[in-house]
């Protein structure tokens, strides 16, 4: 992969859209090339953070399993995402995995490689922060969502903050499923397919093979924005 290449993967707002195509062919000198599968293991949770992994192509979800065997899906990852860097940072054991969603690729650079790189080139180390910054946030969101929004409204805005981030429009990641969903949302499956069957009913969205797909995006903020 050429410097070029990688700058056509990386959007605005990945943490090293800004670099210069010199800076590309650096972080490109230092880091492997993966392809990844369906179900593919990028990183494990518990595993030791000696690297952290940038995603080029695809989607890679991002969990973890609490101690009573409960799966919690903290994001989705697109091209442009850094992950594992707060356990390559620390040097404690990683605290969730990241799983390829379906083929794909991502540049993995090793701990030692990734502090050379900063060195080099302080400025991203800014942007980094940033990053680590708006995820901090993101997880304050997440958590006032949980306390503050009962199923309907927490549901919508965990809807937006799905497909308003996502490159594929209105449509959910691929196939995303309503279990999966209720994994990244923390309500029961039951639970969410009655509220789908409801905004599918009023018109709000459309569910067809296993893909949710919003019809009535300004409803849907509406809904997001209720608390009942």
């Amino acid at each position: 992969m050429t410097p070029e290449q990688l700058a056509t993967l990386l959007p605005q707002k990945s943490v090293f859209a800004a670099c210069t195509l010199d800076e590309l062919a650096d972080l490109l000198s230092v880091g492997k090339g993966h392809v990844t599968k369906a179900n593919d293991t990028i990183l494990r949770q518990g595993d030791e953070g000696d690297s952290l992994v940038i995603i080029l192509e695809g989607v890679a979800r991002v969990s973890m399993v609490t101690p009573n065997g409960r799966e919690i899906i903290l994001d989705y990852a697109e091209p442009g995402a850094v992950l594992g860097e707060i356990a390559v940072l620390d040097g404690e054991p990683r605290t969730a995995s990241v799983t390829a969603m379906w083929e794909g690729r991502f540049l993995r650079l090793s701990r030692g490689a990734f502090e050379g790189f900063i060195e080099r080139h302080p400025k991203v180390a800014i942007r980094l922060l940033r990053e680590m910054a708006r995820r901090l946030r993101q997880t304050d969101t997440t958590i006032e969502s949980d306390r503050a929004f009962t199923t309907a409204p927490r549901l919508a805005r965990y809807l937006k903050r799905l497909t308003d981030q996502k490159i594929h429009g209105a449509k959910l990641t691929r196939d995303l499923s309503q279990s999966e969903l209720g994994n990244f949302v923390g309500i029961s499956r039951e639970n969410i397919n009655r509220q789908l069957s409801i905004w599918a009913t009023e018109g709000v969205i459309e569910l067809s093979q296993g893909k949710i797909r919003i019809i009535d995006a300004e409803y849907l903020t509406q809904i997001a924005e209720a608390v009942y």
